[in-house]
């Protein structure tokens, strides 16, 4: 459906701006989905990602900032999702040895299973989000990449 008719309006200062209510309509979009699809394992969009981000440092342990520097929304309170994690048994947590004021977090094996469960329908739920080819997709991500500069 064209974003003319999904927000009903034709009014557009210039194709750069259909373009960014476009990009906001549609990352907006993307997220409702996906919130939508995490809900059935008990987390949220935010969670998953710090989720991936310690999968990635497995069998490591990651500092709290690092995990902020590497999250997708860097708006989120990742203390409060780091305890929600942990309550769950999806993470763990533990002094750092070189920095008492800090801590350091791990995936536990509890949090890697949920996301094998989640992997196995996170590619068809990536492919039934975009009717997009995947030459088009390198497009998108290409141009997405340029609108960052």
């Amino acid at each position: 459906m064209k974003i003319e008719d999904e927000i009903q309006t034709t009014r557009f200062r210039s194709p750069f701006h259909k373009a960014a209510v476009n990009l906001i309509f549609t990352a907006g979009w993307v997220e409702d989905n996906n919130r939508e699809y995490f809900k059935s394992f008990g987390i949220t969009p935010q969670q998953f990602n710090i989720l991936r981000i310690l999968r990635g440092q497995h069998p490591g342990k990651i500092s709290v900032t690092e995990i902020k520097a590497r999250m997708l929304d860097k708006n989120s309170d990742v203390s409060r999702l780091l305890s929600r994690l942990i309550s769950k048994g999806f993470i763990g947590k533990s002094p750092c040895p070189n920095d008492k004021r800090a801590a350091d977090i791990l995936i536990t094996e509890q949090g890697l299973s949920v996301l094998k469960k989640i992997d196995q329908g996170v590619d068809q739920t990536d492919l039934g989000l975009f009717n997009l080819t995947s030459t088009e997709a390198d497009q998108l991500n290409f141009l997405l990449d340029k609108c960052r500069g």
